[in-house]
């Protein structure tokens, strides 16, 4: 395994413990998790390893096969930067815990897909240090320690659904996640048995969530709830009554938010009464809402959706934070190739780079890799 030869070469000796954290998809349930709503991840087939030994001397070295060269070595928390920052974050949030580490992190999520790499790598570290120092922290307080981190630590508010998707995820299984009690369970997600494969669009427009606008997105909301006087816009159950108290961008997002709830529980019974099939309209639906109410989407989000469809696709929608990234669909297996074709088509025809095409596969969450 490369991560263990690298750890090797790197620090003269063996790593204590390995551990491999994915990425995620979404399903249906955008920007609702910092809104105490509804979630449906799941965790996709890439992801990072994370070799790991804990230090006692205060020292963390943080090596990244990304980022060849020489170890990144720290003897303040405050001395990280860039990428380093979500793995020394984790080590701040377990405090006195932890004192210092040699790590090397190798990760093959696409970068700025939207497909969560930084929940990828808080999870696998901290996973991994969690073992190696015998923690007992259970996959959901690691998830919370890694979310910490991101908000605390990097300084990017996100909620809680990306760790963990990446923490708690189950092959052949979709997460339902109440993001206000954290109760979870796994939804099976059989795509294959109805003929359907989930297709993600990576549009191969970069984004940056942490430039503002999904902090303005997440502070409309909470000054919305304030407005109709409820915790959470979760707590929303007379949507018109709510709109006629609000105007502009805050209407718009109470909207989005309210609306894409009841999709996520419409959803998951569709999936438990085995009508997967019918998913797709509830896709295209939380796609023009996040388009045209909380205003995340992108052109190249748009057309790869639209083309999907036409090409044959049951129903697709943008993923992730928005402001770019991917897009999935749901297409019957023998119109693969036609959606592929009809995508790629569109973005030639605007000029768009090619996008790029993954399989999305209900994978495994963070788990112990046994090295020999």
């Amino acid at each position: 395994m490369r991560v263990v030869e690298a750890f090797r070469d790197a620090y003269a000796g063996s790593p204590q413990t390995v551990w491999h954290a994915p990425g995620r998809v979404n399903l249906i349930g955008e920007h609702t998790d910092y809104n105490d709503g509804f979630v449906l991840p799941f965790a996709v087939p890439w992801g990072v390893t994370a070799a790991v030994t804990p230090r006692t001397d205060g020292v963390v070295r943080v090596l990244s096969l990304q980022s060849p060269g020489e170890p990144a070595t720290f003897t303040s928390y405050d001395q990280s930067k860039g990428w380093t920052r979500y793995v020394v974050g984790v080590l701040a949030m377990m405090g006195e815990a932890v004192s210092g580490a040699d790590i090397v992190v190798d990760g093959d999520v696409p970068q700025g897909a939207g497909l969560s790499s930084s929940a990828a790598l808080e999870v696998a570290v901290a996973s991994a240090l969690n073992d190696a120092l015998g923690l007992g922290m259970t996959p959901m307080e690691l998830a919370l320690l890694s979310q910490k981190a991101e908000n605390d630590f990097v300084g990017m508010p996100c909620g809680i659904m990306d760790q963990a998707a990446s923490a708690l995820g189950q092959e052949g299984h979709a997460l339902f996640l109440d993001c206000r009690s954290l109760a979870s369970r796994n939804i099976p997600l059989d795509l294959g048995a109805h003929g359907l494969s989930m297709l993600i669009i990576d549009t191969q427009v970069h984004h940056e969530l942490a430039d503002g606008e999904y902090a303005k997105r997440r502070a409309e909301c909470e000054s919305a709830a304030r407005k109709l006087g409820v915790a959470a816009l979760r707590d929303v159950t007379d949507l018109a009554g709510a709109l006629q108290q609000l105007q502009g961008d805050e209407r718009k997002r109470v909207m989005h938010v309210v609306t894409e709830n009841h999709r996520v529980e419409a959803l998951i019974g569709l999936l438990r009464a085995g009508a997967v099939t019918e998913i797709g309209a509830l896709l295209n639906a939380s796609h023009l809402s996040l388009r045209d109410q909380y205003e995340v989407s992108a052109p190249e989000l748009d057309v790869a959706v639209e083309a999907a469809v036409r090409g044959g696709a049951r129903g697709a929608r943008m993923t992730g934070g928005g402001f770019g990234g991917s897009a999935i669909a749901l297409v019957p297996v023998e119109r693969l190739d036609s959606v592929k074709e009809s995508v790629s088509r569109a973005y030639d025809e605007r000029g768009f780079s090619a996008p790029r095409f993954l399989p999305a596969v209900p994978a495994k969450g963070a788990h112990r890799v046994e090295v020999s």
